[in-house]
């Protein structure tokens, strides 16, 4: 039987002692990707290639030559992260059986750094859910409790590392993707700040917020993972030039005493579950006795971050999402006649309901007439929440919240009430319209044993401080 390894120093350590080789590893994994195939996590297992890049790094490994940071490391991607020589799907039937004719700037520099990619993760179509209830593959089930969600989009990356399959796995977070499922699943998730990490290579749903991060079982391997996929890259011009720190090696440091804020509306919202609460409650007074100050402070928009996100997403995913036509490549009708009838029946049976959805909703507030009411005024309201947000962490190193108002909810949900499912994303949402780094820790599992996690947020590129202080948070919790 395989030991569950925390971190990938652990593997290896164990590596570099004989006790284990990456083969053994893979393997391992490949088991439980098949142990647990009814979670429905991967669209696609990669299991001879594995095998082979496990055998290669094996051999290298014993000759004694030099690996890369992450030799050891068996990742699974998001079904909208492109591989070349892959399918990538984003979960859609408007993508069927497309095959990725290059790499995405992240797979090309997690494999330089000797990872190895296991599969493709099951994810909300075009990652448009919180729920991971609209991918056409079907949903993803937790692990925790099968006929609760995993949390969405990046469920199926965030169900792998919680069932073993993999180390960890690649998401994305537009509005909370990454952080969301990692809280519903009991694992780490990390949402860099905006720019931190090249989007050349993901499908692109809402261009102005997409970030790619890793979902890991340890603060320590997101460091890891974070420093290997950050920095410079000539494909993406909305990257920062902004240099990239060791945030692994610097872990090891004490953050030393912090002003942490929380969110006075955040902490008294009627919509907040109990044991949640009572876990932030308990998280405030642990931080206070070890000498941290905590405050609460008002942030006055909290009721408008839903409904300013959507608005802008759906205005950039409708823009995003018009180059699936059924002309130039994926899913076309084959009950198409003529130039409109691909165009209106490829769409139409390509794509899934809330993608739909939300390209209708997109174009409506970007028409005529309607484009200031809704749209303008959004990104009006943006900047407010971004300036407001900023105000918040010059005067404290960290904002402390709950990731989700509530544990993972019973699969169906979306099916009576998209707009409850909306509402998931409340205390995420800042984060990605702000632009500005937040990680997710699970903390406990409640009473029914369905894991909870807790939120970090701190200022744009302040992602060593986040990891340091997270790690740090994490050992305090559990004291």
């Amino acid at each position: 039987m395989m030991r569950c390894y925390a971190t990938l120093t652990d593997i290896q350590e164990d590596l570099r002692n004989g006790s284990l080789t990456v083969e053994a590893l893979v393997k391992s994994y490949l088991q439980k990707a098949e142990q647990f195939a009814h979670l429905n996590a991967l669209n696609e297992v990669f299991a001879d290639e594995a095998l082979q890049k496990a055998t290669d790094l094996d051999i290298r490994l014993k000759a004694g030559e030099p690996a890369g940071k992450l030799a050891g490391m068996v990742i699974a991607i998001k079904d909208n992260i492109c591989y070349k020589g892959h399918k990538v799907s984003a979960s859609s039937k408007i993508l069927d059986n497309f095959t990725s004719i290059y790499s995405s700037t992240v797979v090309e520099r997690l494999l330089a750094e000797d990872a190895i990619i296991i599969g493709r993760c099951n994810c909300d179509e075009f990652a448009m859910g919180a729920s991971n209830e609209s991918s056409y593959y079907g949903p993803v089930k937790n692990m925790a409790d099968e006929t609760r969600v995993s949390g969405g989009s990046s469920g199926g990356s965030a169900v792998a590392v919680q069932a073993g399959m993999c180390h960890a796995a690649i998401g994305t977070d537009t509005g909370g993707s990454v952080r969301q499922p990692a809280a519903f699943c009991g694992v780490v998730g990390l949402k860099p700040t905006y720019g931190r990490i090249s989007r050349h290579g993901i499908i692109a749903y809402a261009s102005s917020f997409d970030q790619v991060g890793p979902i890991t079982n340890s603060v320590e391997d997101a460091a890891l993972l974070l420093e290997v996929m950050a920095g410079a890259d000539e494909y993406d011009g909305t990257l920062a030039r902004v240099p990239v720190p060791a945030y692994s090696s610097s872990l090891s440091q004490e953050p030393g005493t912090k002003k942490i804020a929380y969110i006075k509306e955040a902490l008294d919202s009627p919509g907040l579950d109990a044991e949640i609460k009572a876990v932030l409650l308990q998280s405030i007074e642990k931080l206070k006795a070890d000498g941290h100050v905590v405050e609460p402070v008002s942030f006055e928009y909290l009721d408008y971050v839903v409904p300013t996100y959507y608005v802008l997403t759906m205005a950039e995913a409708s823009s995003n999402l018009s180059r699936y036509d059924g002309v130039h490549y994926g899913y076309r009708s084959p009950a198409a006649v003529d130039l409109q009838s691909t165009y209106k029946r490829s769409r139409s049976e390509g794509f899934g309901k809330e993608v739909k959805r939300r390209i209708m909703l997109g174009t409506f507030v970007l028409s005529a007439g309607y484009y200031d009411a809704y749209y303008a005024k959004a990104q009006k309201v943006r900047r407010l929440i971004k300036q407001r947000t900023d105000e918040i962490l010059q005067q404290y190193d960290f904002i402390l919240t709950p990731t989700a108002p509530e544990p993972a909810f019973k699969i169906g949900r979306q099916e009576k009430d998209p707009v409850v499912t909306y509402l998931e994303d409340i205390y995420t949402v800042q984060a990605s319209l702000a632009g500005i780094p937040g990680i997710s820790l699970p903390v406990q599992n409640n009473s029914e044993g369905l894991p909870l996690g807790i939120q970090l947020l701190t200022k744009s590129f302040a992602e060593a401080d986040l990891l340091k202080f997270s790690k740090y948070f994490q050992k305090l919790f559990k004291s």
